[in-house]
Protein backbone atom coordinates (compact mmCIF):
# COMPACT_ATOMS: atom_id res chain seq x y z
CA UNK A 1 0.00 0.00 0.00
CA UNK A 2 0.90 3.53 -0.56
CA UNK A 3 1.07 6.52 1.72
CA UNK A 4 0.95 9.55 -0.67
CA UNK A 5 -1.92 7.90 -2.93
CA UNK A 6 -4.43 6.84 0.20
CA UNK A 7 -3.88 10.63 1.58
CA UNK A 8 -3.66 12.13 -2.11
CA UNK A 9 -7.97 12.21 -2.05
CA UNK A 10 -7.48 14.60 1.19
CA UNK A 11 -4.88 16.73 -0.52
CA UNK A 12 -7.53 18.85 -2.19
CA UNK A 13 -8.45 20.26 1.18
CA UNK A 14 -5.39 22.10 2.21
CA UNK A 15 -5.02 24.30 5.09
CA UNK A 16 -8.92 24.77 6.52
CA UNK A 17 -8.20 25.58 9.90
CA UNK A 18 -10.94 24.71 12.40
CA UNK A 19 -11.39 21.48 15.06
CA UNK A 20 -15.30 20.53 13.74
CA UNK A 21 -13.95 18.28 11.20
CA UNK A 22 -11.50 16.51 13.36
CA UNK A 23 -13.73 16.22 16.70
CA UNK A 24 -15.98 14.73 14.82
CA UNK A 25 -13.45 12.13 13.57
CA UNK A 26 -12.11 11.13 16.73
CA UNK A 27 -15.44 10.91 18.48
CA UNK A 28 -16.25 7.80 15.94
CA UNK A 29 -12.69 6.34 16.36
CA UNK A 30 -13.33 6.81 20.14
CA UNK A 31 -11.68 9.44 21.17
CA UNK A 32 -7.96 8.00 21.17
CA UNK A 33 -6.45 11.45 22.21
CA UNK A 34 -8.24 11.41 25.18
CA UNK A 35 -6.04 8.43 26.36
CA UNK A 36 -3.06 9.67 25.91
CA UNK A 37 -1.11 11.82 27.94
CA UNK A 38 0.85 14.51 25.89
CA UNK A 39 2.91 18.22 25.84
CA UNK A 40 2.12 20.23 23.45
CA UNK A 41 4.69 22.45 21.28
CA UNK A 42 3.72 25.33 19.48
CA UNK A 43 5.71 28.36 18.30
CA UNK A 44 6.85 29.79 15.06
CA UNK A 45 10.41 27.93 15.03
CA UNK A 46 12.19 25.61 17.18
CA UNK A 47 9.39 23.76 18.12
CA UNK A 48 11.02 20.34 16.28
CA UNK A 49 14.42 20.60 18.42
CA UNK A 50 12.13 20.89 21.40
CA UNK A 51 10.00 17.67 20.37
CA UNK A 52 13.27 15.93 19.42
CA UNK A 53 14.70 16.68 23.34
CA UNK A 54 12.07 15.69 24.92
CA UNK A 55 11.30 12.53 22.94
CA UNK A 56 15.18 11.46 23.21
CA UNK A 57 15.46 11.96 27.07
CA UNK A 58 11.78 10.58 27.83
CA UNK A 59 13.02 7.52 25.88
CA UNK A 60 16.05 6.98 27.86
CA UNK A 61 14.67 7.68 31.15
CA UNK A 62 12.69 4.42 30.06
CA UNK A 63 9.32 5.83 29.20
CA UNK A 64 7.33 4.36 25.98
CA UNK A 65 7.40 7.84 23.95
CA UNK A 66 5.51 8.84 20.91
CA UNK A 67 6.30 11.91 18.77
CA UNK A 68 3.94 13.51 16.35
CA UNK A 69 5.67 16.14 14.29
CA UNK A 70 5.18 17.76 10.72
CA UNK A 71 6.16 18.32 8.13
CA UNK A 72 8.15 15.26 6.60
CA UNK A 73 11.52 15.69 5.27
CA UNK A 74 11.88 12.02 3.39
CA UNK A 75 8.78 10.01 4.06
CA UNK A 76 5.04 10.35 5.93
CA UNK A 77 6.47 7.81 8.31
CA UNK A 78 8.75 10.15 10.17
CA UNK A 79 5.80 12.08 11.39
CA UNK A 80 4.92 9.57 13.66
CA UNK A 81 7.52 7.87 16.20
CA UNK A 82 7.39 5.64 19.27
CA UNK A 83 10.75 5.86 21.40
CA UNK A 84 12.72 7.83 18.51
CA UNK A 85 11.54 4.78 15.59
CA UNK A 86 9.45 5.33 12.80
CA UNK A 87 6.17 4.27 12.34
CA UNK A 88 6.19 1.06 9.97
CA UNK A 89 5.02 1.80 6.43
CA UNK A 90 2.01 -0.87 6.57
CA UNK A 91 1.09 0.33 9.92
CA UNK A 92 0.19 3.55 9.13
CA UNK A 93 -1.49 2.35 5.81
CA UNK A 94 -3.64 0.41 7.69
CA UNK A 95 -4.29 3.30 10.22
CA UNK A 96 -5.18 5.62 7.47
CA UNK A 97 -7.81 3.29 6.23
CA UNK A 98 -9.40 2.93 9.75
CA UNK A 99 -9.42 6.79 10.10
CA UNK A 100 -10.89 6.83 6.26
CA UNK A 101 -13.37 4.18 7.36
CA UNK A 102 -14.72 6.53 10.21
CA UNK A 103 -15.53 9.74 7.85
CA UNK A 104 -19.24 10.43 7.17
CA UNK A 105 -20.24 10.71 3.77
CA UNK A 106 -22.44 12.96 5.10
CA UNK A 107 -19.96 15.53 6.59
CA UNK A 108 -17.48 18.25 5.44
CA UNK A 109 -14.48 15.83 4.40
CA UNK A 110 -11.25 16.01 6.93
CA UNK A 111 -8.19 17.80 5.57
CA UNK A 112 -5.01 15.90 4.89
CA UNK A 113 -3.11 17.15 8.17
CA UNK A 114 -6.27 16.04 9.83
CA UNK A 115 -6.28 12.76 8.71
CA UNK A 116 -2.91 11.98 9.66
CA UNK A 117 -3.34 13.81 12.97
CA UNK A 118 -6.18 11.02 13.79
CA UNK A 119 -4.11 8.06 12.82
CA UNK A 120 -1.44 9.50 15.13
CA UNK A 121 -3.63 9.52 17.82
CA UNK A 122 -5.04 6.20 17.20
CA UNK A 123 -1.58 4.58 17.20
CA UNK A 124 -0.31 6.10 20.02
CA UNK A 125 -3.53 4.56 22.06
CA UNK A 126 -3.34 1.41 20.70
CA UNK A 127 0.25 1.24 21.00
CA UNK A 128 -0.55 2.51 24.92
CA UNK A 129 2.34 4.96 24.93
CA UNK A 130 3.44 6.77 28.44
CA UNK A 131 3.79 9.99 27.18
CA UNK A 132 3.38 11.85 23.77
CA UNK A 133 5.36 14.81 22.57
CA UNK A 134 2.81 16.40 19.88
CA UNK A 135 3.54 19.45 17.90
CA UNK A 136 1.16 21.46 16.17
CA UNK A 137 0.94 21.96 12.94
CA UNK A 138 -0.13 25.12 12.25
CA UNK A 139 -1.15 28.14 15.00
CA UNK A 140 -2.39 26.49 18.07
CA UNK A 141 -6.01 27.83 18.48
CA UNK A 142 -8.16 25.70 15.58
CA UNK A 143 -4.75 22.95 14.85
CA UNK A 144 -6.00 19.52 14.76
CA UNK A 145 -3.85 18.29 17.37
CA UNK A 146 -5.42 20.69 19.99
CA UNK A 147 -7.97 18.56 21.48
CA UNK A 148 -6.04 17.97 24.75
CA UNK A 149 -7.91 19.26 27.79
CA UNK A 150 -5.49 18.34 30.25
CA UNK A 151 -1.27 18.38 28.73
CA UNK A 152 0.88 17.53 31.17
CA UNK A 153 2.57 20.99 30.11
CA UNK A 154 2.36 23.17 27.12
CA UNK A 155 4.98 25.01 25.38
CA UNK A 156 5.54 27.83 23.20
CA UNK A 157 8.81 28.07 21.72
CA UNK A 158 8.86 31.98 20.10
CA UNK A 159 6.38 33.59 17.57
CA UNK A 160 6.92 35.84 14.52
CA UNK A 161 5.24 36.63 11.39
CA UNK A 162 5.41 33.58 9.73
CA UNK A 163 1.56 32.14 7.79
CA UNK A 164 0.49 35.67 8.78
CA UNK A 165 -1.99 34.26 5.16
CA UNK A 166 -3.87 32.11 8.01
CA UNK A 167 -3.26 33.25 11.14
CA UNK A 168 -3.70 36.74 11.00
CA UNK A 169 -1.72 39.98 9.98
CA UNK A 170 0.35 40.90 13.02
CA UNK A 171 2.55 39.24 15.33
CA UNK A 172 -0.12 39.83 18.10
CA UNK A 173 -2.75 37.75 15.82
CA UNK A 174 -0.16 35.37 15.98
CA UNK A 175 0.23 34.95 19.13
CA UNK A 176 -3.00 34.78 20.28
CA UNK A 177 -3.95 31.84 17.52
CA UNK A 178 -0.61 29.90 19.50
CA UNK A 179 -1.48 30.99 23.22
CA UNK A 180 -4.65 29.03 22.17
CA UNK A 181 -3.12 25.73 23.05
CA UNK A 182 -2.92 26.69 26.53
CA UNK A 183 -5.69 24.93 28.92
CA UNK A 184 -6.51 25.93 32.28
CA UNK A 185 -4.17 24.87 35.46
CA UNK A 186 -1.45 23.35 33.02
CA UNK A 187 2.03 24.82 33.16
CA UNK A 188 3.17 26.63 30.38
CA UNK A 189 6.75 26.69 29.53
CA UNK A 190 7.30 30.20 27.80
CA UNK A 191 10.29 31.08 25.39
CA UNK A 192 11.42 34.61 24.21
CA UNK A 193 8.93 36.75 22.22
CA UNK A 194 8.23 39.88 21.18
CA UNK A 195 7.04 42.37 23.30
CA UNK A 196 3.34 42.59 21.16
CA UNK A 197 3.61 38.80 21.50
CA UNK A 198 4.25 38.21 24.72
CA UNK A 199 1.27 40.89 26.02
CA UNK A 200 -1.24 38.28 24.45
CA UNK A 201 0.53 35.30 26.19
CA UNK A 202 0.96 36.76 29.17
CA UNK A 203 -2.84 37.90 29.81
CA UNK A 204 -3.79 34.50 27.94
CA UNK A 205 -1.74 32.63 31.24
CA UNK A 206 -3.21 35.06 33.69
CA UNK A 207 -6.89 34.42 32.39
CA UNK A 208 -6.67 30.58 32.47
CA UNK A 209 -4.24 30.97 35.74
CA UNK A 210 -1.41 28.45 34.43
CA UNK A 211 1.64 27.96 36.39
CA UNK A 212 4.20 30.10 33.70
CA UNK A 213 7.83 29.15 33.32
CA UNK A 214 9.95 31.14 31.15
CA UNK A 215 13.68 29.88 31.46
CA UNK A 216 16.79 31.95 30.73
CA UNK A 217 18.74 30.03 27.69
CA UNK A 218 21.42 27.62 28.72
CA UNK A 219 25.21 29.16 28.72
CA UNK A 220 27.72 27.27 26.32
CA UNK A 221 30.35 26.12 28.42
CA UNK A 222 32.41 24.74 25.19
CA UNK A 223 32.17 23.81 21.34
CA UNK A 224 29.56 20.64 22.81
CA UNK A 225 28.36 21.39 26.04
CA UNK A 226 25.73 23.76 28.29
CA UNK A 227 24.96 24.30 31.62
CA UNK A 228 21.23 25.04 32.28
CA UNK A 229 20.06 26.43 35.57
CA UNK A 230 16.99 25.05 37.20
CA UNK A 231 13.72 26.82 37.23
CA UNK A 232 13.15 27.10 41.49
CA UNK A 233 16.97 26.60 42.52
CA UNK A 234 20.21 27.13 42.31
CA UNK A 235 21.60 24.28 40.65
CA UNK A 236 22.85 23.42 37.43
CA UNK A 237 22.76 20.47 35.30
CA UNK A 238 25.32 20.23 32.32
CA UNK A 239 24.48 18.53 29.27
CA UNK A 240 26.30 17.84 25.71
CA UNK A 241 24.43 20.08 22.80
CA UNK A 242 23.82 17.87 19.93
CA UNK A 243 22.40 20.09 17.74
CA UNK A 244 23.99 23.09 15.80
CA UNK A 245 23.58 26.66 16.40
CA UNK A 246 23.08 29.30 19.50
CA UNK A 247 19.60 29.33 19.50
CA UNK A 248 19.70 25.49 20.41
CA UNK A 249 20.51 27.22 24.44
CA UNK A 250 17.09 28.25 24.03
CA UNK A 251 15.70 25.36 22.51
CA UNK A 252 17.37 23.21 24.60
CA UNK A 253 16.41 24.92 27.67
CA UNK A 254 12.74 24.82 27.00
CA UNK A 255 13.20 21.68 26.88
CA UNK A 256 14.91 21.03 29.90
CA UNK A 257 12.32 23.38 32.07
CA UNK A 258 9.34 20.97 30.61
CA UNK A 259 11.31 18.12 31.74
CA UNK A 260 11.47 19.49 35.12
CA UNK A 261 8.00 20.00 35.06
CA UNK A 262 7.46 15.93 34.32
CA UNK A 263 10.03 15.49 37.51
CA UNK A 264 7.78 17.67 40.04
CA UNK A 265 4.80 15.79 38.71
CA UNK A 266 6.69 12.57 39.83
CA UNK A 267 8.03 11.34 36.40
CA UNK A 268 10.87 9.57 37.25
CA UNK A 269 13.86 11.52 34.67
CA UNK A 270 16.72 11.02 36.47
CA UNK A 271 20.42 13.63 35.64
CA UNK A 272 22.12 10.20 33.52
CA UNK A 273 18.78 10.04 31.18
CA UNK A 274 18.98 13.55 30.49
CA UNK A 275 22.52 14.06 29.79
CA UNK A 276 22.20 10.62 27.82
CA UNK A 277 19.12 12.01 26.16
CA UNK A 278 20.35 15.15 24.73
CA UNK A 279 23.80 13.59 23.36
CA UNK A 280 21.67 11.18 21.60
CA UNK A 281 19.31 14.10 20.09
CA UNK A 282 18.61 14.00 16.22
CA UNK A 283 16.62 16.38 14.15
CA UNK A 284 17.76 16.55 10.80
CA UNK A 285 17.54 18.74 8.16
CA UNK A 286 18.06 21.17 10.63
CA UNK A 287 21.98 23.22 10.43
CA UNK A 288 22.83 19.64 9.80
CA UNK A 289 26.69 19.05 7.93
CA UNK A 290 26.23 16.12 5.22
CA UNK A 291 29.55 15.11 2.76
CA UNK A 292 27.55 15.61 -1.10
CA UNK A 293 30.45 14.63 -3.69
CA UNK A 294 32.86 15.04 -1.26
CA UNK A 295 32.21 17.92 -0.02
CA UNK A 296 31.03 19.60 2.94
CA UNK A 297 28.03 21.02 2.73
CA UNK A 298 25.53 22.73 5.07
CA UNK A 299 21.26 22.05 4.91
CA UNK A 300 18.71 23.42 6.63
CA UNK A 301 15.14 24.24 6.41
CA UNK A 302 15.48 27.75 7.41
CA UNK A 303 12.08 29.36 5.61
CA UNK A 304 11.06 32.60 7.88
CA UNK A 305 12.89 35.64 8.59
CA UNK A 306 13.49 34.22 11.97
CA UNK A 307 15.39 31.29 11.05
CA UNK A 308 17.66 33.03 8.38
CA UNK A 309 18.74 35.14 11.03
CA UNK A 310 19.61 32.13 13.33
CA UNK A 311 21.43 30.45 9.94
CA UNK A 312 23.06 33.95 8.95
CA UNK A 313 24.08 34.11 12.72
CA UNK A 314 25.77 30.32 12.49
CA UNK A 315 27.53 30.43 9.23
CA UNK A 316 28.85 33.96 10.54
CA UNK A 317 31.15 31.83 13.45
CA UNK A 318 32.74 30.36 10.21
CA UNK A 319 34.46 33.33 9.92
CA UNK A 320 34.56 32.70 6.16
CA UNK A 321 34.28 35.79 3.69
CA UNK A 322 31.69 34.88 2.10
CA UNK A 323 28.74 32.27 1.56
CA UNK A 324 27.34 30.26 -1.89
CA UNK A 325 23.61 30.73 -1.07
CA UNK A 326 21.95 27.53 -2.48
CA UNK A 327 18.19 28.58 -2.29
CA UNK A 328 14.96 27.55 -3.32
CA UNK A 329 11.77 28.94 -1.45
CA UNK A 330 7.74 28.61 -1.54
CA UNK A 331 5.87 31.34 -3.63
CA UNK A 332 4.00 32.21 -0.39
CA UNK A 333 7.12 33.14 1.65
CA UNK A 334 8.12 36.70 2.58
CA UNK A 335 11.14 36.47 0.70
CA UNK A 336 12.33 39.81 0.81
CA UNK A 337 12.83 39.55 4.85
CA UNK A 338 14.45 36.41 4.26
CA UNK A 339 16.74 37.73 1.83
CA UNK A 340 17.69 40.98 4.25
CA UNK A 341 18.65 38.46 6.91
CA UNK A 342 20.96 35.86 5.01
CA UNK A 343 22.67 38.22 1.95
CA UNK A 344 25.81 40.30 2.45
CA UNK A 345 27.91 42.05 0.48
CA UNK A 346 30.42 39.46 -1.67
CA UNK A 347 27.84 36.07 -1.05
CA UNK A 348 27.12 34.14 -4.04
CA UNK A 349 23.48 32.87 -4.94
CA UNK A 350 21.93 30.41 -6.61
CA UNK A 351 18.33 29.34 -7.04
CA UNK A 352 16.71 26.52 -7.97
CA UNK A 353 13.13 25.51 -8.19
CA UNK A 354 11.18 23.18 -4.99
CA UNK A 355 10.00 20.61 -6.54
CA UNK A 356 6.05 19.53 -6.62
CA UNK A 357 5.67 22.47 -4.63
CA UNK A 358 4.37 25.95 -5.20
CA UNK A 359 7.88 27.28 -5.99
CA UNK A 360 8.23 31.05 -6.01
CA UNK A 361 9.48 32.44 -9.58
CA UNK A 362 12.95 32.31 -10.14
CA UNK A 363 13.63 35.42 -11.84
CA UNK A 364 11.37 37.25 -8.81
CA UNK A 365 13.63 35.96 -6.38
CA UNK A 366 16.64 37.26 -8.47
CA UNK A 367 15.74 40.81 -9.21
CA UNK A 368 14.53 40.65 -5.71
CA UNK A 369 18.03 39.28 -4.27
CA UNK A 370 19.98 42.19 -6.16
CA UNK A 371 17.84 44.88 -5.20
CA UNK A 372 17.92 44.07 -1.50
CA UNK A 373 21.94 43.19 -1.85
CA UNK A 374 23.30 44.70 -5.18
CA UNK A 375 26.73 43.93 -3.68
CA UNK A 376 26.63 40.01 -4.36
CA UNK A 377 29.18 38.90 -6.02
CA UNK A 378 26.82 36.64 -8.24
CA UNK A 379 22.96 35.58 -8.54
CA UNK A 380 21.92 32.80 -10.94
CA UNK A 381 18.91 30.42 -11.60
CA UNK A 382 19.00 27.15 -12.24
CA UNK A 383 16.48 24.33 -13.19
CA UNK A 384 17.32 22.01 -10.47
CA UNK A 385 19.05 22.24 -7.11
CA UNK A 386 21.66 19.37 -8.04
CA UNK A 387 22.85 21.70 -10.76
CA UNK A 388 23.01 24.65 -8.84
CA UNK A 389 24.56 22.72 -5.87
CA UNK A 390 27.19 22.03 -8.90
CA UNK A 391 27.71 24.77 -9.63
CA UNK A 392 28.13 26.37 -6.54
CA UNK A 393 30.85 23.90 -5.25
CA UNK A 394 32.87 24.44 -8.75
CA UNK A 395 32.95 28.05 -8.75
CA UNK A 396 34.69 29.00 -5.71
CA UNK A 397 35.86 27.43 -2.19
CA UNK A 398 32.86 29.49 -0.12
CA UNK A 399 31.02 27.51 1.97
CA UNK A 400 28.20 26.11 0.19
CA UNK A 401 24.87 26.32 2.52
CA UNK A 402 21.30 24.77 0.81
CA UNK A 403 18.37 26.24 2.44
CA UNK A 404 15.11 28.26 1.86
CA UNK A 405 12.49 25.49 2.40
CA UNK A 406 11.92 22.05 4.18
CA UNK A 407 10.30 20.58 0.89
CA UNK A 408 13.51 21.13 -0.65
CA UNK A 409 15.76 19.99 1.78
CA UNK A 410 13.60 16.80 2.17
CA UNK A 411 13.86 16.87 -1.71
CA UNK A 412 17.24 16.59 -1.97
CA UNK A 413 17.54 14.07 1.02
CA UNK A 414 15.06 11.73 -0.59
CA UNK A 415 17.00 11.79 -4.11
CA UNK A 416 21.19 11.44 -2.73
CA UNK A 417 19.76 8.72 0.07
CA UNK A 418 18.16 6.49 -2.34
Amino acid sequence: MNIDSLLRPFQYFGVNLGLSRIVNLLATLGNPQNQVSIIHVAGTNGKGSVCAYLSAVLTEAGYKTGRYTSPHLVDWTERICINEQAIDNNKLCELILQVQAAISPDEESPTQFEVITAAAWLYFAQQQVDIAVIEVGLGGRLDATNLCNHPLVTIITSISREHWQELGPTVANIAREKAGILKPGCPAVVGSLPADAEKVVQLRILELQCPIFTPQPSRQIDQNWAEYQKIESDQFIRYPLSLQGQIQLHNSALALAALEILQKQNWQISEEAIINGMAKTKWPGRMQWITWKQQKLLIDGAHNPASATVLRDYVDSFKTTSINWVMGMLANKDHGDIFRELLKPGDKLYLAPVPDSNSADLAELAQLATSICPDLHFCNTYPDVFSALDAAFTTTDNQVVLCGSLYLIGYFLSVVSS
